[in-house]
């Protein structure tokens, strides 16, 4: 593998592991609450303007994910879009650049 493929996987993985730490330390002090969880993404105007940040990066990487796939037919890097908005951006992007830089047969 190729020294690039294994900084994206590598990448990838800190990208899902991380942050889900975080989510659920939160979790456990606060409960198990996706509702709550939200409202504390809103609690203030710079959690907010970060929370958009992020979906509008995520919306963007699909975007540019299902252009890709259509035009290479890498339908495997498809996986990339759940991963992107059940983990995070963190995650789906270097996901997405690990799959797209895989040799294609």
């Amino acid at each position: 593998m190729a020294i690039l493929r294994m900084i994206y996987v590598a990448l990838a993985i800190w990208g899902a592991i991380h942050p889900m730490s975080w989510f659920i330390a939160w979790f456990n002090e606060n409960g198990y609450s996706l509702t709550g969880m939200v409202e504390a993404w809103h609690a203030n105007a710079a959690t907010s303007g970060l929370v958009w940040d992020l979906t509008i990066a995520a919306v963007a990487l699909s975007v540019w994910i299902m252009a890709e796939v259509y035009t290479r037919k890498n339908w495997l890097a498809l996986i990339a879009i759940p991963a992107t908005f059940c983990i995070g951006v963190s995650c789906g992007l270097p996901l997405y650049l690990f799959l797209r830089t895989r040799p294609v047969t």
